[in-house]
């Protein structure tokens, strides 16, 4: 029996895989691929974390971690300017501390 994956998994999957029986079959991405995957693999981690039960919220959280990591790194990005960037934008625009919910915005004239 065959089940079809194709994304992009955590380094270890492969040998755990392999531990339980059975054979990954895999391939490396190259630069540009590996990119858009970590791209769809952020987007699919963001709604597991959305879908997570309280239990599982942290374990889904830190996936979301890894992957936003890891897109850091293939973009040459230094972690420490990402949390800079961030930090920036919490003084500019604030958190999201206050639970403020945008219904809409009147404009004027």
């Amino acid at each position: 029996m065959q089940i079809s994956y194709g994304k992009l998994v955590r380094d270890r999957i492969p040998e755990i895989i392999q531990a339980e029986g059975h054979k990954a079959v895999t391939r490396v991405l190259d630069e540009e691929s590996y990119r858009t995957a970590l791209l769809e693999k952020l987007a699919e981690e963001a709604h597991e974390a959305r879908q997570a039960p309280v239990g599982q919220l942290a374990a889904e959280l830190a996936d979301v971690l890894e992957v936003l990591r890891a897109i850091a790194q293939a973009h040459g990005l230094p972690w420490d300017d990402i949390l800079a960037v961030a930090a920036l934008k919490r003084t500019e625009c604030g958190a999201f501390q206050d639970r403020i919910f945008l219904e809409y915005v009147e404009q004027s004239g």
